[in-house]
């Protein structure tokens, strides 16, 4: 959407800024040179936890409201300005070029959820988009459920977080953010009348899920001073707030907890998450004051995450498997030792995520460092892997909300094409383009040539590199290159598009992009 990354902006700065100060003089320049940085005051906290003691000289500045603390950050701001002064009209050069890349009246490809279809789309000269939805076709009359451009009006910070819809298509639930620390107040609206509703529920994280009787509501708050998201609570619409009811906390403080309900619609789920392990609890949406049951009990170095189809759990899990392998149990008797395998652990192989259809399974994997679409049909014949057209991409599910259906969406992009989605037909593989984002400014993939290869670490490890490159390009071993680089905690980078990046294939002939080995591949 409406977004400008500022990773390049500060390599462009890096390479232009010499021009710049020169071509206006070195008044500035010398300004900066002048300018000396604050200095925070020696402030000795002794901290001591598992028998180590240590002394932290800056720990007072963790004190938000602390009026020296904002003192020092605005003096640390006045140095910033100075020093970078002479940047200022090269700033908003390069400002003005990203922004002159986005289309300002861009909208979202709808998806549909039950009988509507919704969407969020921009208006020219808007900050924030406005929510829409369609009633049973893509020509019907557009109804707003929420203009955040107006809802934002005299506020200096404003977000609404994760949208839901309740089961009967009638009530929106929409956590709002006017401080931006992701403390949010919950707010319900009517959607046949327009009106917002009484219920305000403060204090909390953006996470909500309904009950199936579209007057529960599940939510989960955070810790005023960690905020980390520890409790689920359950609020029936009508009622105070105040009166809502713990439904669970995790005293455990190295876990989070967030609550949904399953694509099946059938059960909700509170999923506790630590790094190195997991606990999921479920419930009968159907059954909203009911008690929620403990599907595994926690086990350090066990990762679990579960969802429902049919008469059975499915459960990803590293268990025995570390690149995980899918399993599935009776939901009448959930017991570890009635697991069935669905699919095997595979030493090449990392099973990121699933989504169970109606009639398919699709897994989200990752072989050799590059994300692949694996569908396999209930019946078990026609199984298959989403073809993909160029060396280096990303490529995952997005908005699949409908559990009957054999198409699969999904969004893609590479390193010189732009974000697209595509409906994928899962019985006849027919891959239908829906959107690729418009990208100003005379841009055109042609220009791009984009690659894989490999380097050998001194481990004798292949590392993956996506490299991008402006077509015109002489090869010659002697051209610049910008090498970047993130993998930690099992996370990987892939090879996505910005636009900004290319900017600087131009002005540097060549910018490559390289893959950590971050995970077993």
């Amino acid at each position: 959407m409406h977004k400008l990354s500022l990773g390049l902006f500060l390599l462009t700065l890096g390479c232009a800024a010499g021009e710049t100060s020169s071509a206006r003089g070195g008044a500035a320049v010398l300004a900066a040179e002048n300018a000396r940085p604050p200095l925070a005051a020696v402030r000795p906290t002794r901290l001591e936890a598992h028998g180590d003691v240590r002394v932290d000289d800056y720990y007072w500045l963790r004190e938000r409201e602390n009026p020296d603390v904002i003192a020092y950050l605005e003096a640390e701001n006045a140095y910033t300005q100075a020093v970078m002064a002479h940047t200022q009209e090269l700033r908003e050069t390069l400002f003005e070029e990203i922004k002159g890349r986005l289309k300002q009246d861009d909208s979202s490809v709808p998806y549909k959820l039950d009988d509507h279809y919704y969407y969020s789309r921009f208006v020219e000269g808007g900050d924030y988009p406005l929510h829409c939805r369609k009633r049973g076709a893509l020509d019907a009359a557009e109804e707003v459920m929420l203009d955040v451009n107006a809802m934002a009006a005299g506020h200096g910070y404003f977000a609404v977080g994760r949208r839901a819809v309740s089961p009967s298509q009638t009530l929106l639930a929409y956590p709002v953010d006017v401080v931006g620390r992701r403390i949010y107040t919950i707010r319900v609206k009517d959607l046949a009348s327009g009106e917002t509703l009484a219920d305000a529920v403060p204090d909390v994280t953006g996470n909500v899920a309904w009950a199936n009787d579209s007057k529960t509501l599940f939510y989960a708050r955070q810790d005023p001073v960690t905020l980390r998201s520890y409790q689920i609570w359950r609020h029936e619409l009508g009622t105070d707030p105040a009166q809502d009811v713990l439904v669970y906390e995790e005293q455990d403080d190295t876990f989070d907890c967030s609550v949904f309900r399953t694509r099946s619609k059938r059960f909700l789920m509170i999923a506790s998450t630590h790094t190195l392990s997991s606990e999921y609890r479920y419930l009968d949406a159907d059954d909203p004051t009911g008690e929620f049951r403990v599907f595994l009990a926690r086990e350090r170095g066990h990762e679990y995450d579960l969802d429902h189809y049919a008469d059975h759990f499915y459960v990803r899990t590293n268990d025995g498997a570390r690149n995980f392998r899918l399993a599935r149990v009776p939901v009448a008797a959930p017991a570890r030792e009635s697991w069935e395998e669905v699919l095997p652990h595979r030493e090449d192989t990392l099973l990121e995520d699933f989504l169970p259809f109606q009639d398919h399974l699709v897994a989200v994997e990752r072989r050799a460092g590059l994300l692949q679409l694996h569908v396999i049909p209930w019946s078990g014949e026609g199984e298959h892997y989403v073809a993909f057209d160029e060396p280096a991409y990303e490529a995952g599910p997005t908005d699949n909300h409908e559990f009957a259906t054999s198409v699969l969406r999904f969004g893609y992009s590479s390193m010189k094409t732009p974000d697209s989605v595509y409906d994928y037909d899962m019985r006849t593989r027919e891959r239908t383009l829906l959107k690729r984002d418009e990208v100003l400014g005379g841009f055109d993939p042609d220009d791009y040539v984009a690659e894989r290869a490999y380097a050998t670490a001194r481990d004798g490890v292949r590392v993956p590199l996506s490299i991008v490159y402006h077509a015109g390009l002489e090869r010659d071993g002697g051209n610049p290159l910008l090498l970047y680089g993130y993998g930690s905690y099992g996370a990987s980078m892939d090879a996505s598009f910005n636009a900004d990046r290319l900017r600087g294939c131009r002005k540097t002939p060549r910018t490559s992009s390289c893959f950590s080995r971050a995970r077993p591949m």
